[in-house]
């Protein structure tokens, strides 16, 4: 199959990408972004739209669970817009198959972004799409102008695209959460020396519809 290569500024301003066309992001990394394994299908890497949010909402339902709602790092996004130009699709023809969404968050004085969930319909999961999602996300960021990137999330998975534990010893979620699970990732080296405390949301407050019962009480019984 062709795949387009595009650049970041191209992916910019166009929105959309092919997996495995995707420039990586060009902030240092200690280990290589392995290049996804494409299969005969075609997957497009596009910028969130607002009419994807109920066709992620049902894949964030299959992927987590109810058990999301009382996540810490849920219970941060909730409520909080996040930056759709920052956050990015994934879909073989019309079927959405994966999503990634970033957050602007504080800590004190240092702002960063909140990266996830990223979540992967469980039949695309050998296609690279998680990379691919991951790579469109950090390299806008960082053509932006982002300092930072910060995530819960498995280490070993993650480590690939350059994030640690190395500047998050100091900060903190609401609720509880696995201290080796907190990431970051300098996009700006420095950008997170010396953030303490807790992590906040700074997006604009959300305007969605009520949850339904379950999940009110999934919530509530946290």
């Amino acid at each position: 199959m062709r795949v387009l290569r595009k650049s970041a500024q191209e992916l910019d301003e166009s929105e959309c990408c092919r997996t495995g066309g995707v420039t990586p992001w060009t902030a240092p990394l200690r280990d290589a972004i392995p290049p996804p394994h494409m299969s005969d299908l075609s997957i497009t890497i596009s910028a969130e739209k607002p009419g994807d949010a109920q066709a992620i909402e049902r894949l964030h339902e299959r992927t987590f669970g109810p058990g999301r709602f009382v996540l810490s790092a849920y219970r941060l996004r909730e409520h909080v817009d996040h930056l759709l130009e920052l956050s990015f699709t994934a879909h073989i023809g019309t079927l959405l198959v994966g999503s990634v969404r970033q957050l602007p968050v504080c800590v004190g004085d240092t702002k960063a972004l909140m990266l996830g969930p990223l979540a992967v319909a469980a039949e695309a999961r050998s296609l690279g799409v998680g990379a691919a999602l991951m790579n469109a996300a950090l390299m806008i960021a960082a053509s932006r102008g982002h300092g930072a990137v910060i995530l819960l999330g498995d280490a070993p998975y993650y480590a690939r695209f350059g994030f640690s534990v190395e500047k998050t010893s100091e900060l903190e979620l609401p609720g509880a959460f696995e201290r080796a699970r907190l990431l970051g990732l300098e996009l700006v080296e420095g950008a997170l020396d010396g953030a303490a405390g807790m992590i906040l949301a700074t997006g604009a407050r959300e305007r969605k519809a009520r949850r339904t019962r379950r999940e009110r009480m999934v919530s509530c019984a946290a």
